[in-house]
């Protein structure tokens, strides 16, 4: 499969460009490449496909941020798998989307100019959706580092069990709407400063679909849709951050009616960990280690998301170096690698001592390595404290 492209060069936009910069551009290309300009070509229709698919992006401030931070792997769960809808793919946008979308941007005028997909002339039947819904999942750093599988219990609006979603008794108990003759749109015509003006609307009758209903379900009373829950299995990639969303297609609120269901959008939150802090794909842990240890050197343990593992510690080490445990943080969410843990020393000083342990320290205060340090010769401190120790 191909690599897909940046949105921002699908468009042909700038990375900064404003809203209406970037409908103008989708406005172009959608025209340029709409399948009734261009029959048969399906170069085209992909080309149709991917500026809708930018556009849908781009044109809402929160996915146009995820994107900004994550790239593709921000809008589709980094492609795998797991339900997470690309366009076009399965669960994802469909062309009817893509033609209601195309239809709120050029308005009802443009109705009788192109034809839906597959050339059938006017504008297309609206469809109710059904709302979305919003769930935090939280994730502990492994979950994180590995990606994982969640199996999540929604409570959410479903289609009606009896009548299968659509409302009606049976099949015979649909009928044509009367108001606007099935098309799903009825035309007004007023009179104004300006002359007499026309306008197109969805029909309050039936709501767009072009057909009412003479028997309802008595289930659901007509509405097609029922209150119950569903078990979703989630699956996230590794890599992903705090307040990033991922959204799962089709699997939010079923629509009145038959209509098309919303998304699930899978909000990602870090559990607390007390002892690795995460810095971007880095992992940051503060050391702390006895005056001894870093004068003299040693072993010590640090955490890891696998587990406890031994470092050195230099002799001479100071309070505030850094330490790095190379390739040990958390992977990239668009699969570049892997970040560091990031061993920031500080140095425990003693709140009380005995009387030995004082005497010994006023002994070693009197040490030339430990009375002016800006007067120290090159000397080896380890050498010294040996020798002091031993004496």
């Amino acid at each position: 499969m191909a690599e897909k492209r940046d949105y921002y060069e699908v468009l042909g936009v700038e990375r900064n460009a404003d809203a209406d910069t970037i409908k103008k551009a989708y406005r172009k290309a959608a025209i340029k490449y709409h399948p009734d300009k261009n029959p048969g070509d399906k170069e085209a229709e992909e080309k149709f496909k991917e500026a809708a698919e930018a556009y849908d992006v781009l044109s809402n401030d929160d996915k146009r941020a995820r994107y900004d931070r994550f790239g593709h792997a921000g809008m589709n769960g980094a492609g795998g798998g797991g339900g997470f809808g690309g366009f076009g793919g399965a669960g994802g946008f469909t062309m009817e989307d893509i033609f209601e979308q195309f239809g709120d941007i050029f308005g009802g005028a443009f109705g009788g100019g192109f034809s839906s997909f597959g050339g059938r002339g006017g504008r297309q039947k609206r469809t109710s959706r059904g709302s979305d819904i919003r769930v935090t999942v939280k994730l502990s750093l492994k979950e994180i580092s590995e990606g994982v599988t969640k199996k999540l219990k929604i409570n959410k609006t479903l289609a009606c069990s009896k009548c299968g979603g659509t409302g009606a008794k049976d099949s015979a108990s649909f009928a044509t709407c009367s108001r606007c003759g099935g098309s799903g749109y009825v035309i007004t015509v007023q009179d104004s400063f300006f002359g007499r003006m026309q306008t197109q609307s969805v029909c309050p009758e039936c709501q767009g679909s072009g057909k009412i209903i003479k028997n309802k379900c008595e289930q659901c009373g007509g509405e097609g849709t029922e209150r119950g829950s569903e078990i979703i299995e989630v699956t996230i990639p590794k890599g992903v951050a705090e307040g990033m969303a991922l959204t799962v297609r089709g699997k939010g609120n079923a629509a009145r009616q038959g209509g098309v269901n919303g998304d699930l959008i899978v909000v990602i939150e870090e559990e607390h960990n007390p002892e690795l802090v995460r810095d971007g794909n880095d992992l940051a842990h503060t050391l702390n280690i006895t005056v001894t240890t870093a004068i003299l050197g040693g072993e010590v343990e640090v955490p890891t998301i696998e587990g406890r593992v031994r470092i050195k510690i230099a002799p001479g080490t100071h309070a505030g170096k850094v330490l790095r445990i190379r390739g040990k943080g958390l992977p990239d969410v668009n699969g570049r690698g892997r970040g560091d843990i990031k061993v920031m020393v500080d140095i425990t000083i003693p709140g009380e001592l005995t009387t030995k342990e004082r005497e010994l320290v006023e002994k070693l205060a009197e040490q030339p390595n430990f009375k002016d340090p800006e007067k120290l010769e090159n000397q080896n401190i380890l050498e010294r404290m040996k020798s002091f120790f031993r004496g």
